[in-house]
């Protein structure tokens, strides 16, 4: 199994900064995509940005310019650098990761594991 932790959550005014980090932590050798997603209250989880096991990356139009994944293999752990945050990015923000399952050992032990989240950490913007 995959545990997953994220931090780096909080309260910012407009036009401000804050860098969430996601530590890896158990089983990690079957990771492929590292993806972050937020909940805003009564709306459905959405796909923020996501970061491939070759750091091949993707932005929803949303974020687009602001905000910037990365991760760092060694350390086990993927960033979500946002900027110039506005109050609609105020949501609950979840770390998750995905599975490769191209190999004999992968697939046996996740065949049926879709993939692993984070608790999530509260982000808010004030206007």
């Amino acid at each position: 199994q995959v545990r997953l932790v994220e931090s780096g959550g909080g309260f910012v005014q407009a036009g401000g900064s804050l860098r969430l980090s996601c530590l890896a932590s158990g089983d990690t050798s079957c990771m492929s995509d590292m993806n972050w997603y937020r909940q805003a209250p009564g709306k459905e989880r959405e796909l923020v940005a996501a970061v491939t096991s070759e750091s091949s990356t993707y932005y929803s139009d949303s974020v687009k310019g602001r905000f910037t994944i990365s991760r760092d293999d060694a350390k086990n752990t993927v960033y979500l650098q946002m900027n110039s945050l506005k109050p609609t990015d105020t949501a609950v923000y979840y770390c998750n990761v995905g599975l490769d399952k191209s190999s004999p050992f992968c697939k046996a032990q996740y065949n049926d594991v879709l993939g692993y989240w984070g608790q999530g950490t509260q982000v808010t913007v004030s206007s």
